[in-house]
């Protein structure tokens, strides 16, 4: 038996999906999400760790990316499970601190920390 696709209708798309109108709060650093900024959805517990139907949130792009960009989906697992966690966690709220004095909309490319670079060389 196949899956059936979900479909929307094309005349109305927000009438199916009523949360696309409401304005969204970045989990993590609690921002407004504007509809035209760049934001995704982070798992909570890794998909490739057991997560893939359990809890996701909603945040800024470079909010998830910076959350990817200092650990390991193994180490987010482990320790930084809930949102609660890694805003506790010392380099998130490093970073955190940082974020919360640019403009809802800010984006800006991310890259793997040293250390994280150097972990994954050693390989």
């Amino acid at each position: 038996m196949g899956r059936r696709k979900r479909r929307w209708r094309d005349d109305d798309p927000a009438a199916h999906r009523p949360h696309a109108l409401e304005p969204q709060i970045c989990a993590l650093c609690d921002r407004p999400i504007p509809r035209h900024a760049r934001s995704s959805l982070h798992h909570l517990t890794p998909k490739l760790k057991g997560g893939t139907h359990r809890g996701t949130v909603r945040l800024h792009q470079i909010c998830h990316s910076a959350i990817h960009a200092r650990y390991s989906e193994a180490e987010i697992a482990r320790r930084l499970a809930d949102v609660a966690a890694l805003r506790t966690d010392p380099e998130i709220a490093r970073f955190l601190d940082w974020v919360r004095t640019k403009p809802d909309d800010f984006h800006a490319a991310t890259r793997m920390t040293r250390d994280r670079r150097g972990a994954r060389r050693e390989r």
